[in-house]
């Protein structure tokens, strides 16, 4: 079994990411821009299915790892701030 993990984007993934999946996340982490309004950080949730780990982004943004063990990025559709 393994556990999950949580922390602030724009800090460096725990050791527990895998390394491909932590490029992922250092890119997402890249393309945000800049918080002008001071706002807290969106975090991200490292979590596991079938073995595979997927980390999350409060904002919906997902990044998992494709069958070659490449970083893949895409949003959850089912997220949604102010609703429909």
């Amino acid at each position: 079994m393994q556990l999950g993990t949580r922390w602030t984007s724009g800090d460096e993934p725990p050791a527990a990411v895998p390394a491909a999946l932590a490029r992922g996340v250092r890119g997402v982490d890249g393309a945000m821009p800049a918080d002008e309004l001071g706002q807290p950080r969106p975090r991200w949730t490292l979590t596991w299915l079938e073995g595979r780990p997927i980390a999350e982004l409060d904002t919906g943004v997902i990044v998992t790892l494709d069958e070659d063990g490449e970083p893949e990025v895409r949003h959850d559709d089912e997220t949604s701030f102010g609703g429909h």
